[in-house]
Order: structure tokens, then sequence, then C-alpha cells
């Protein structure tokens, strides 16, 4: 007959069964990758100036919340600033009619955030600051309003934003932060100063770490369609967390610093981040010489970064998933008539599906080539560049990622 083990607690016998159920804490459900923004993305005048961007703007923007909870906080970053960002009043509320992208918010929702009890902070430069918890039902996929006043503004042009946000944000001149709606502002598709939502949640949480592929060129404006958001409307328990951004690359700066740079950042100091899934390397490939020694150096330093990312994540006791890359057959500026980079990239993928590297493979490539032309994307999904997704596509990259990952 077999044996049963008894625990016991401070006296108490308990028998084996289930896990004990996780204890609430916070858990990130919302985040944009910090970045240094490009001169061609800072806010249109009259909101940069000189030398000075954002002097007396209310700015108002919607995020996708994934995991629900009914307090929440709000991180601002200055990561990239070149000088202090003095935050004068913000709130957080309720869009109107649930929308991402709209002015507008359902009155009586707005709740105000303070800082350590106080209205206004100084972010120093490289910082983030975390807001007070407020009570503000945050359900889960939901669309939440974030807005901030900044009566001085910031004494730079070095900003920091995202600048691929795909959804629109408001500015206009004055203190509106509390209002219900902001007519007359000035809509642009990037978010700033805004890095993270947490809520006080049990739940797991998933940071993806990824391109442009990732944060969602190719996908609908204010859709909330890029391929994370697909992963996450197929109803995981775990929050899904968007730590990608256009032109960014594993081992060299691009838009962003190098994977290997912000792991910590990014992922590993995320609250509530327990396991990671890494899709990136089309762009070290892309930009590396099309040579025989130029992508057998690429090849060779991505199969050792990406070691390293696993042992980094492995040191803090994170899962570390892995994406294969999708193909970039026809496209101008990768692609090259030898195929040198595309055999660099069918050796990249043959690496990461050998068991060992990664702690389970999402094969992305297999889910989005053409059978009939497997080095170039299915028709269907190509946005035309043959290198970044339609909707259509990325929901295909959604569904190849096993969901008992997020469980």
């Amino acid at each position: 007959m077999r044996r049963r083990t008894v625990l016991s607690l401070g006296g108490v016998a308990m028998l084996p069964g289930p896990a004990l159920t996780r204890r609430k804490r916070w858990v990130h459900t919302w985040t944009a990758m910090p970045q240094l923004t490009e001169p061609g993305n800072l806010p249109p005048a009259p909101f940069t100036g000189p030398s000075s961007v954002l002097v007396d703007t209310t700015l108002r923007q919607t995020v996708h919340v994934t995991a629900g909870g009914s307090r929440v906080r709000v991180r601002f970053s200055n990561a990239f600033g070149g000088a202090a960002l003095p935050l004068t009043a913000a709130a957080i509320a309720q869009p109107l009619d649930g929308r991402a992208g709209v002015s507008a918010i359902v009155r009586g929702s707005g709740r105000p955030l303070t800082f350590g009890g106080r209205r206004s902070i100084t972010v120093p430069v490289g910082a983030q600051v975390v807001s007070d918890p407020v009570s503000l039902p945050a359900g889960r996929g939901a669309n939440l309003t974030i807005s901030v006043y900044l009566a001085s503004g910031q004494d730079t042009l070095d900003l920091t934003s995202h600048p691929g946000s795909r959804t629109t944000s408001y500015l206009i001149r004055g203190d509106h932060h509390a209002e219900a709606d902001l007519p007359g502002a000035v809509g642009v598709a990037h978010w700033y100063l805004i890095s993270g939502v947490e809520v006080e949640s049990d739940v797991p949480a998933l940071a993806v770490v990824g391109d442009s592929l990732t944060d969602g060129r190719g996908s609908t404006t204010d859709g909330n369609d890029r391929w994370p958001d697909q992963l996450f409307a197929r109803g995981p328990r775990a929050a899904v967390l968007n730590q990608a951004a256009g032109g960014n690359r594993v081992l060299n700066d691009g838009l962003g610093p190098n994977v290997l740079a912000r792991l910590d950042r990014d992922v590993l100091a995320t609250s509530g981040v327990d396991r990671m899934l890494l899709f990136e390397g089309v762009n070290d490939i892309g930009t590396a010489p099309a040579t025989v020694d130029g992508q057998k150096a690429v090849l060779d330093d991505l199969l050792v970064a990406y070691e390293q990312i696993v042992l980094r994540a492995h040191a803090v006791d994170l899962k570390a998933y892995g994406a294969t890359i999708t193909p970039f057959g026809g496209n101008t500026g990768y692609d090259d008539p030898e195929g040198l980079r595309e055999a660099t990239r069918t050796a990249v993928n043959a690496a990461i599906r050998r068991r060992g590297l990664f702690d389970g493979v999402a094969d992305f490539d297999a889910a989005v080539r053409d059978p009939a032309a497997p080095r170039q994307l299915l028709p269907a999904y190509d946005t035309g560049d043959h290198l970044h997704l339609n909707p259509a596509g990325y929901r295909a990259i959604a569904y190849a990622v096993p969901l008992r990952w997020l469980d």
C-alpha cells in the first residue's frame, strides 16, 4: 500500500495536494519598452520647442491591460531624458465606451495619481517613478486612460517615449488632465513618458521580447491586434506584456538598446514576470553584411547571445521560451541575391528548434511561411514589404504559442 506523507505546519497536519494559492502581489498588466525619441517622433508643434518639450501641456493616452484587478498603479519613465522630468499632475480613468485611442473618459471614473501622497513629482534623469495605488476597476483586457500635465515641460529634446504605439494619444495646451474630454486636442500615434501599469493580482506574467514584428507594425491603429494582443485574446490567465520596439536587435543597439543591454530592465526587473518569450534576430541578420564572413559572425554571435539570455533568465528562476525567425524573402533591405542571409536565418532556426537551448519553442516560421516558397511569407499574411505581417498573420503567430506556457 502506498504511504502518504503528512506535512505539519505549526502543528496542523496537511496532506499533499494542489499547489498553494498564489498570494496577490503587484504584477505588470501592460508595458511599453522605453526608447529615446527620434526627432521625427517628437511631439508636433507647438508641443516641441527649440530646447524643451511638453511645456504647459496635457498628455492623454490609452493602454490595453491584460490581467485585471481592483487596484492599479502607473510607472512613468525618464530613462532617456536629457533633463529631470517634472510631472505637475496625473490621473487615471476609464475611456469613453471602453475604447482605445479616444480623448474622452467616462465621467466620474477619474482618479488622481499621487506619488508618496503628493500630486507632483520630478523624475530624475535615467529614473522611473511608481504612483501610489488607486482603487479603479481594471477589467481583464480593458482599456485605461492615463492623463498627465506638465506645467514647465521638460527642459530637453531628449524625451523618453515608445513611438510604435499603434494607439492614438492626445496633446493640448493647458491643464486639462481631469477633464472629461479634450476638444481640439492634437492626436499622435505615440506613447510618451509611460512605461508600465501594474495591478494587484495573483496571476503569472509573460514578457515578450521582440522587434517590430512584436511591436505590431502592420497591425491596426487603435485595434489592439498585434500578435501578443491576439495571444491574450485566446484566454490565458497570465498577463501578456509587450516589451518590443521596431528596429530592435539582440546584439547591437538600433531603435532602443539591444536585448542583452535591456534584459534586466525590461524582463528581469519587471514586477510579476516569471516567464519570457524571445522573438528576435531578424534585424541582426538583415543588417549584418551579406558576405560569408559577415553572416557567419552574426550566426555565431546570435546563438551565444541566446544562451546568455536563457542563463540570465534561469538565474532568477524565469522560464525562457524562444521563437523561430519568420521569413523575409523578397524584402528589399534584407533579402540578398546570393541567399546568404536566408541561409543564416535557416541555421538560426535549426538551432532554436533543437531541444535544450530554450525551455520551449514556438515555430513562428512554420506558422506564417508560404509552403510553396518557404523563404517567403504566405501572401495572405504579408503587408507587402515581405517582412511584416498583417493582423491575420499576427493571429497565426498568436496561435503558434502553446497556451500551457501561460498557465
